[in-house]
């Protein structure tokens, strides 16, 4: 029954449902390729063109976007997803294969070496700071304030 239940989990991952609405759940893109007519062209104040112009101007600029987008995808959509795709998996092959042990061999080597460096510093150091201590703490300082 468990391993059903792990092989649909399994399956469900790879062939869940994506949503055709909204095609930004996580906002990755917000303020980045929200760009309109008015972010881009703009006349100011006493500076203007006749108004079929402007319009015009709107449309074959919001047009020309949204379907030039649209081609690009077209052609270049799904080769792009199967590179980034191709490279996410080697990236987390690397991470899982390659980094995460290297850093996990690391930190066991050098709590080793950090023991060790723990041994030698009480045993050269700790002696002499001890003496230290005890010459210097016979001195006493006073201050005197002479008007």
């Amino acid at each position: 029954m468990a391993d059903e239940m792990s092989e649909k989990e399994l399956h469900d991952v790879h062939t869940k449902e994506i949503d055709l609405v909204n095609r930004d759940p996580k906002h990755l893109n917000d303020d980045v390729v929200k760009i309109d007519f008015e972010d881009v062209i703009a006349e100011p104040e006493g500076t203007h063109s006749f108004d079929g112009v402007w319009k015009a101007s709107f449309t074959t600029f919001t047009v020309t976007k949204y379907w030039f987008y649209r081609l690009l995808s077209a052609l270049f959509g799904i080769p792009m997803a199967l590179i980034w795709g191709i490279y996410f998996a080697i990236l987390s092959f690397l991470h899982i294969w390659a980094v995460v042990p290297c850093i996990r061999s690391y930190l066991i080597e050098i709590q080793c070496i950090g023991r060790v460096y723990s041994i030698c510093i009480h045993t050269f150091c700790d002696p002499l700071y001890e003496a230290f201590g005890k010459m210097f703490s016979s001195i006493r300082a006073t201050v005197r304030k002479e008007a």
